[in-house]
């Protein structure tokens, strides 16, 4: 609380969260972390709002039973009850809804897809972890091989971009309507994997390798990369040489591995007037410029 004192927000936005090495450990942690942090909030009185962002693993399970199991029918919607799993987001929400019901904010969840956006040193960036893998592979002429299953080859996804998932929390703090209530956010469109790694790989002067149907992860593919990434680094003087603060394989792995269809339906904050759309290859295009011009890849 006291690195609080003296602060009085109207909204609080809770984007973070806590990898911990199991899933009876990522309650207890990332729950305390919102119980503190609205606990600490509270004597100022001055909460309005409060943004939760959570994930698609509020319908596909938590990483210790991900996407197994029965799971809800795609494409997924706001009101499939949770799973009966234990699941640190659902103790987030908790933590949220009673501290709403006690202080009187509003609230909102928000529920993205994977998300696309440039940061370094979070635990889950899946377009950072491809820029990497892609500018590894064009530099020693590997292949640069569809790490996933043929599911998500073959199936229909969706993505979220950072910015969009930005301005869906900034709406839904601002539309009344949208008052405690939980939204999905994606980007409004769907592709194919099978489509989509062709693109990224058209963007680094890459040829996709064939997909055999053989998943082939990232955490396997690039276990020995941290050297090869220093040297990239010198030789091109980028700002990051560590490789692990740029890259999160064993997530990528999990979403690009998946064995089901996840695509996400919009319909209720379309209805309620949030019609913002990102095309997904853009969303890559742009953090791969942005990338580059920060000097995290070459």
């Amino acid at each position: 609380g006291a690195a609080l004192a003296g602060l009085a927000p109207t909204h609080v936005f809770i984007t973070t969260w806590s990898r911990q090495a199991n899933e009876a450990e990522n309650i207890r942690v990332n729950a305390a972390m919102v119980r503190h942090l609205l606990d600490a909030l509270r004597p100022a009185g001055s909460l309005r709002h409060v943004a939760l962002v959570t994930g698609l693993k509020h319908y596909l399970g938590p990483f210790e039973a991900y996407a197994q199991g029965a799971l809800p029918q795609t494409p997924f919607r706001e009101e499939q009850p949770r799973l009966a799993v234990d699941n640190f987001y659902y103790a987030q929400e908790d933590e949220v809804f009673a501290a709403a019901a006690r202080d009187g904010f509003r609230w909102s969840v928000h529920r993205p897809h994977t998300v696309i956006g440039a940061a370094v040193g979070n635990a889950m960036n899946m377009g950072t972890t491809l820029a990497v893998y892609a500018t590894l592979c064009r530099r020693s002429g590997r292949p640069f091989y569809f790490p996933g299953s043929a599911a998500q080859w073959n199936g229909l996804t969706d993505m979220t971009d950072a910015g969009l998932l930005a301005r869906h929390q900034l709406w839904a703090t601002q539309t009344p309507a949208a008052a405690n209530q939980a939204f999905n956010v994606v980007n409004g469109d769907v592709f194919r994997w099978r489509w989509m790694w062709g693109r990224i790989a058209e963007w680094f002067d890459l040829e996709p390798a064939p997909f055999s149907g053989q998943q082939r992860p990232l955490a396997l593919q690039m276990a020995s990369d941290a050297g090869d990434w220093s040297a990239v680094a010198a030789e091109h003087g980028l700002a990051e040489p560590d490789i692990q603060r740029l890259v999160s394989p064993w997530h990528t792995d999990a979403d690009l591995g998946r064995p089901v269809e996840v695509i996400t339906d919009m319909s209720k904050s379309r209805r309620m007037g949030f019609l913002d759309y990102q095309p997904s290859d853009d969303a890559f295009f742009a953090l791969f410029a942005q990338l580059r011009a920060q000097r995290l890849i070459p």
